[in-house]
């Protein structure tokens, strides 16, 4: 179920989204979670989905232009949870989490033990993943490293849901993607 690219001013908008206690933005459909990544990916893959852990920080301004503008997108957020389940974490934050490999530690360690230095990084499970004791991120399909426009950022949740991320570098499932739908007559805004 790809997500279809539109002109910007046909976007329905979702509601502007709140900040935490934490100081990251709230979003309501992101996973509740005991904060067990494996337990998280079973419940996701039982699901037919995916898994996408999202790295963020108070302040960070790269996370805020993603919840404020791609995912208020209500055709973005359709396709993601109809795909993934999102668990976000902090990347200075003390929760403590349990990697796939059964080892339990504070959520900036798991961040500095996956090598994510950025925010936002989003990094993708899919949903037939098998970790069998190794790190979670071992298993990823792709990594967001970074804020990307809507258009990019759509497209890899499509690009890992339908599997193209097997035998297809991302660059070349995004051209055929915007070519594909510029021949259906829809516009599609790549590099503004």
């Amino acid at each position: 179920m790809p997500v279809a690219a539109h002109a910007t001013s046909d976007v329905e908008l979702l509601p502007e989204p709140q900040l935490g206690d934490d100081g990251l933005h709230v979003q309501d459909w992101f996973l509740q979670s005991f904060l067990d990544i494996g337990e998280d990916l079973a419940e996701a893959q039982a699901n037919g989905k995916g898994l996408v852990v999202v790295f963020e920080q108070s302040g960070c301004p790269y996370c805020r232009e993603m919840h404020r503008v791609n995912l208020r997108d209500a055709a973005i957020v359709e396709q993601i949870r109809a795909t993934f389940d999102v668990l976000q974490l902090d990347l200075r934050g003390s929760r403590a989490v349990t990697d796939t490999d059964g080892e339990e530690l504070p959520e900036r360690e798991l961040a500095r033990k996956w090598g994510v230095v950025f925010t936002p990084t989003l990094i993708f499970i899919p949903r037939d993943a098998d970790p069998a004791g190794e790190p979670a991120n071992t298993t990823a399909a792709a990594v967001m490293p970074g804020y990307f426009k809507p258009f990019h950022f759509a497209s890899m949740f499509d690009y890992v849901a339908t599997g193209a991320w097997r035998d297809r570098h991302f660059q070349d499932f995004i051209t055929a993607r915007a070519e594909k739908l510029r021949e259906e007559g829809a516009e599609v805004e790549i590099w503004d």
